[in-house]
């Protein structure tokens, strides 16, 4: 097995982390990023390769404030699976989010199996306001998302960027009171 290390992105791992998160959003695994997206927030990708420098894929934390932080764009090339990639690529998104302080990360998923060995656990997604706010208005599957919503640690109590809940409409219950004719 080869020896695989993971490290902060640098604005060089810009096109590698383009190319890879893009190849995957045709089919919808991952939303589609732009270049400039990607390097204007290089700083929040980690990377993980060959010791050769092969790159194998990569992940970004997200912050939204001490409450909350979010795993995102988390991928692995798919000739590198099985190689522990994944595994380690998370294990130091998780750490980056405890070297914050961040009481609550979170990510949205179509395989919540993998991230389940990693203590993050099924959520509500309304019981992230913040991160639904910030990017769900926005995501061109808003209607029709087939996430799983998973959270490591507690439930935010806090919302930061937006109402602490959704807004949606509610049912009014009528009282109809006879008139007598």
């Amino acid at each position: 097995m080869p020896e695989i290390r993971v490290h902060k992105a640098h604005l060089q791992d810009a096109r590698n982390v383009f190319d890879l998160v893009n190849s995957l959003s045709g089919d919808g695994t991952l939303l589609r990023r732009s270049y400039a997206e990607i390097c204007e927030n290089i700083r929040d990708f980690t990377v993980v390769e060959e010791e050769n420098e092969n790159f194998l894929g990569c992940g970004a934390l997200h912050l939204y404030g001490p409450h909350l932080a979010e795993v995102r764009s988390i991928v692995v090339k798919p000739e590198s699976k099985g190689l522990g990639a994944g595994g380690l690529l998370l294990q130091a998104l998780v750490e980056e989010a405890e070297e914050h302080a961040v009481l609550s990360v979170c990510l949205f998923t179509r395989i919540p199996e993998f991230f389940e060995h990693f203590g993050f656990r099924v959520a509500e997604r309304d019981a992230m306001p913040d991160k639904i706010y910030k990017d769900c208005q926005t995501c061109p599957r808003l209607y029709a998302c087939d996430e799983v919503a998973m959270v490591r640690g507690p439930l935010p109590k806090v919302a930061m960027l937006g109402p602490r809940t959704l807004q949606r409409p509610e049912l009014v219950t009528l009282q109809l009171s006879s008139t007598g004719t």
